[in-house]
């Protein structure tokens, strides 16, 4: 591998990467996934001299959590093509091109695969970019830009700080959500009509350590097997929860039964496994959830609904207790769990009906 500029400041210590090189162990072989991915990518556009490759790389690999390394990893791309579009280096951009690439988001059409074209073939002919996807890469340029701000030796002026970001509101999801019936629906079609046979106990497990435990994704498929465990008579899973810090979480007997169903007696390893023993990604669990959905007959949508769906129907039972539903989700504040329930949205529990029925009743009485 060869060796461009360091990870520690901009531009100028040529005799850093000198250093760099005579090291036996190359510090970048600790990136994680997104970090390398991106390294190679600007690595082939901007060559071994140029710093930009390893300072992104190493601002990906500063993120806590994989998604926010994913996630910004795909807006910093939308960004740098923007740059070379305009012939402007992304470390020399300024307010009034930072605040251009705002603009151009609102207008520019998206990439999409080209139908009966070449394998990855894209063409710019999709509707241009949600407020969701220009917030993100709008976020994600300004976190570079302070990222290099906090590494250089001097101080280094952010050229997004001034840039309006879209409005996103945060209780707003466009994913559907599942009722209690249809979750019935989708687990059995997982557990007995999934249409690879040998791919059924995992796909059930799956779904119901999702649901039972209020898991995100990326938690679950983190998990190993050496993670299971007994805490005060409970079966528990240790995973690590948004944040980065780890939790031990209760795991329901129905999920616990389909969980050893599907181990068979397995004790070692990633908890969710491919056929050859890899870990399970989160694209694959997409396919999955997509496919369980339309051979039970419902909308089709990603997994991340699971925990929206999980804390909704919790919080609609008899004796809730939004505190301990607020902790079971693993959110700081209660607002984030309030944002998580769909039930607020449904008309029938607006309180108004049951406000508008007593007044009517007490001007019934004052009638007569």
């Amino acid at each position: 591998m060869t060796t461009p500029a360091p990870a520690g400041g901009t531009p100028a210590p040529r005799d850093a990467r000198g250093t760099l090189a005579t090291l036996h162990r190359d510090p970048r072989d600790q990136w994680p996934e997104h970090a390398r991915k991106l390294y190679d990518y600007l690595l082939d556009l901007y060559g071994e001299d140029d710093p930009l490759p390893t300072l992104a790389a190493a601002w990906i690999a500063h993120q806590r959590s994989a998604n926010t390394q994913k996630s910004y990893a795909r807006g910093f791309r939308i960004f740098e093509q923007f740059a070379r579009e305009y012939g402007a280096h992304p470390l020399k951009v300024t307010f009034p091109l930072a605040d251009t690439f705002r603009m151009y988001l609102e207008t520019t059409p998206t990439w999409v695969r080209v139908k009966g074209g070449a394998r990855g073939e894209m063409i710019r002919t999709g509707p241009p970019y949600s407020d969701a996807s220009r917030a993100n890469a709008l976020s994600a340029s300004s976190s570079f830009f302070a990222y290099l701000d906090v590494v250089s030796d001097t101080p280094l002026k952010n050229p997004f700080d001034a840039v309006r970001r879209p409005v996103i509101d945060p209780d707003y999801s466009p994913t559907p959500g599942y009722t209690e019936q249809e979750w019935t629906k989708l687990l059995v079609t997982a557990r007995d009509h999934h249409r690879i046979r040998a791919y059924r106990k995992r796909a059930y497990a799956l779904l119901l350590m999702l649901y039972t435990c209020c898991l995100r994704v990326d938690s679950l498929l983190n998990a190993r097997v050496e993670h299971l465990g007994d805490d005060q008579g409970h079966h528990v899973i240790k995973v690590k929860v948004k944040g980065g810090s780890w939790k031990n979480k209760p795991v329901p007997p129905i999920a616990w039964a389909a969980l050893q169903d599907y181990l068979d007696g397995r004790t070692t390893g990633w908890l969710f496994c491919t056929a050859s023993g890899g870990q399970l990604d989160e694209p694959a669990v997409w396919h999955l959830t997509d496919s369980l959905a339309k051979r039970a007959g419902l909308t089709p949508r990603g997994p991340h609904g699971v925990k929206g769906d999980a804390v909704t129907h919790a919080l609609a039972k008899p004796d809730a207790r939004p505190d301990k539903i607020q902790r079971w989700a693993d959110h700081k504040d209660s607002r984030t769990t309030q944002r998580y329930n769909r039930r607020k949205e449904l008309l029938d529990d607006s309180p108004g009906y049951a406000l508008g029925a007593d007044l009517a009743d007490a001007l019934t009485h004052d009638l007569s």
